[in-house]
């Protein structure tokens, strides 16, 4: 038998996510409905959530080494 191990996500509502980010709660509305920006979020009833460690993994997928880097590898 398994023992119960129990996973917490934390939910960020979109102001919390937004601050993270630093970019407005309408920009993370607009990434949303146009599927500008790969972030993934949650809907709970009505409401939008994002994971706190989709925000962390979509800042680490922004790193950049340098301007012209466009986050794609060289083939």
């Amino acid at each position: 038998m398994q023992p119960n191990i129990k996973i917490q996500t934390v939910l960020l509502t979109p102001k919390e996510a937004a601050a993270r980010l630093r970019v407005s709660e309408s920009t993370l509305a607009k990434w949303r409905m146009t599927a500008l920006r790969a972030l993934p979020f949650v809907k709970v009833g009505h409401k939008v959530v994002y994971a706190e460690r989709e925000v962390e993994r979509f800042i680490a997928a922004q790193m950049r080494k340098s301007t012209s880097d466009n986050g794609r590898e060289a083939a």
